[in-house]
């Protein structure tokens, strides 16, 4: 499993021994200094996440033994995340950070994360979501625990399906037929767009599919980002893109927020996660919208792949990951600490822990939505979450690849597939450049 002695599949100081691993972390010897006079644990905590500071701040009110200090940290590659990667590289990371399930296996890879697989209690263990935790555990050992899993789901407009006689579609083959009809019925409108900077969009739908991007059987990182699901998937969407049936354009945009507003998408296939943001960036539009299953390309075995969700993580650098452990586990399986972040604003995640399942939904107001209760969905959609993906060692500059490649696809200059397979060539020098044995299929 290793090539010239340098790296198995995640990082070499993640292959210790665990009675080893605490000659893997650093610290600021300061602060170990303060702890150890008889006060409150004092720990860090880096988040990008909208209601972490209620969350910190309710935690550090329910008890005294561990104080919490928080700050708030750009999302993204060139905000959060390299600040956690060069604070590990300085020695001085944070107690506990929020990393997104496609950046887990990198952090782990350059030892920046702990291997939480001894603190992790079986108690949360048998509360998270299997699909939740599989995600973060790679080779038996646990990097991160999840605070939410984001099933991909069909956001849609009722009143323009209704006015147009649209019906809702439950399979992909329906999917393209709905299209065609919305297309020669609604001027100008289309029944949803192929976002160009959508990479994780991208990654779901395959998913879905049954793609495997990565996988670590036989001991070696294996990538096949263009296999057979992936090109049934890039067909269908080349298809629908040729035919003129869906926009090809960024989402994440002003333009891409107008083309909701004015009613010119009929829908998005999206994470569970974005409800929530439709109801915050179109209030205008309350009781218009409703939420589906993901069309399915066989209804008799359904599965869905994700779009979102985040995970804490313990760092190297951490003194105290016994009592970072307690506040991560305290975060994401406590009614508290749910009902805490959800007063920061509208949300509609699904929780990693579903017992919690019932704390969001008394939140939620159904009103946007004319009543619907989405959690009875999103509960079954979680449950058909494939676990047969794994995010590969790279997913930053692998997704920035393919995004590359679809935004020159919506240009004229290339396809969907085209895409794919121009992100599979640039992610194999990345991991051979880490040691990581690899292999292509």
């Amino acid at each position: 499993m290793r090539r010239h002695r340098r790296r198995s599949l995640l990082a070499a100081c993640a292959a210790l021994p665990l009675l080893l691993l605490s000659a893997c972390s650093g610290g600021d010897p300061g602060r170990a200094a303060e702890d150890r006079g008889g006060g409150p644990v004092h720990l860090t905590f880096w988040s990008a996440l909208r209601g972490s500071q209620e969350v910190v701040d309710a935690f550090n009110k329910s008890q005294d033994r561990i104080r919490v200090d928080f700050e708030q940290v750009p999302s993204g590659q060139q905000g959060g995340y390299a600040k956690l990667s060069n604070a590990a590289r300085a020695g001085n990371a944070p107690d506990i950070a929020t990393i997104e399930y496609p950046q887990v296996p990198g952090f782990a890879i350059d030892g920046v994360t702990r291997d939480l697989t001894p603190l992790l209690s079986d108690r949360l263990r048998e509360k998270l979501l299997p699909q939740a935790l599989a995600l973060t555990t790679f080779e038996g050992r646990t990097f991160s625990v999840p605070q939410d899993v984001e099933p991909m789901v069909f956001l849609y407009r009722r009143d323009l399906f209704a006015k147009y006689d649209v019906r809702v579609p439950r399979t992909w083959a329906e999917f393209e037929k709905a299209a065609r009809t919305v297309k020669r019925k609604a001027h100008g409108a289309r029944i949803a767009t192929f976002p160009t900077d959508g990479g994780h969009h991208l990654a779901g739908l395959a998913w879905q599919a049954g793609a495997r991007w990565f996988d670590t059987e036989g001991g070696a990182w294996n990538v096949s980002m263009d296999d057979k699901p992936t090109r049934k998937v890039t067909a269908y969407w080349q298809r629908l893109i040729d035919k003129g049936l869906v926009f090809l354009n960024p989402v994440d945009t002003q333009a891409g927020t107008a083309q909701v507003g004015r009613g010119d998408v009929f829908g998005k296939l999206t994470g569970a996660w974005d409800a929530g943001g439709m109801m915050a960036a179109q209030p205008g539009q309350k009781g218009k919208w409703g939420v589906a299953p993901l069309p399915q390309w066989d209804p008799e075995h359904p599965r869905v792949g994700t779009h979102g969700g985040s995970t804490f993580a313990v760092t190297k650098d951490s003194r105290h990951p016994k009592e970072a452990m307690e506040f991560i586990e305290w975060q994401v399986s406590s009614p508290a600490a749910w009902k805490a972040r959800l007063s920061s604003g509208i949300s509609s995640q699904y929780p990693a822990v579903p017992g919690l399942v019932p704390v969001l939904r008394k939140a939620m107001d159904t009103s946007y939505f004319k009543g619907q209760d989405i959690y009875s969905l999103y509960e079954r959609e979680a449950g058909r979450i494939s676990r047969e993906w794994t995010w590969g060692p790279r997913m930053t500059a692998t997704l920035k690849t393919v995004q590359d490649g679809l935004a020159r696809a919506g240009g004229g200059d290339g396809t969907v597939l085209g895409a794919v397979e121009e992100g599979q060539r640039a992610t194999m020098p990345d991991l051979k450049s880490l040691g990581l044995r690899t292999r292509e299929r």
